[in-house]
């Protein structure tokens, strides 16, 4: 699919701060043929650009490689993820956030203050970042994840479909 750079006021944000943070559960959505991907498609469409965080980065190249480690995907869809995503983020759909050393400080507050989610570290990483740039939504395909920012006072967006914890 060939996209055209967001245009400002329309169905984006314009300008700061940020509206809404996706973390990788969901953004694998727009990249991958898995369940929900033809919703998470519609929604990037109408809300792009939207925020990820070095972190998304460095998590999708371990999906993917994961991925390709069981069979699930080749090395040719793998690099073709990797390229979309590149100019996903050179045409301004995406825009990358730093993790900074408060962010890091913060998600171990949060585990500690949200014992009743059973939040992992990169997760409370996501929910620290989007706090940071001051996101008031939250997009994210995890269910842990998606009742934690609603506790935080996060609007949660997209399907919250995988809980692969017990």
């Amino acid at each position: 699919m060939t996209r055209q750079p967001p245009v400002p006021g329309e169905g984006g944000h314009v300008g700061p701060p940020p509206y809404v943070y996706v973390d990788t559960s969901f953004l694998a959505k727009w990249y991958l043929n898995e369940p929900g991907s033809e919703a998470a498609a519609a929604w990037f469409e109408r809300e792009a650009p939207v925020g990820i965080s070095s972190l998304t980065l460095a998590e999708m190249a371990s999906l993917l490689a994961r991925q390709r480690r069981l069979g699930e995907i080749d090395a040719t869809l793998e690099a073709r993820v990797h390229a979309a995503l590149a100019d996903d983020l050179a045409l301004g759909f995406l825009e990358c956030h730093p993790v900074r050393d408060a962010a890091v400080q913060a998600a171990a507050r949060l585990i500690a203050t949200l014992p009743a989610h059973p939040l992992r570290t990169l997760d409370a990483l996501h929910l620290a970042v989007a706090r940071d740039r001051a996101a008031t939504r939250l997009a994210t395909a995890d269910r842990v994840m998606a009742s934690a920012a609603a506790e935080l006072g996060f609007t949660v967006e997209g399907p919250a479909l995988r809980d692969p914890r017990p």
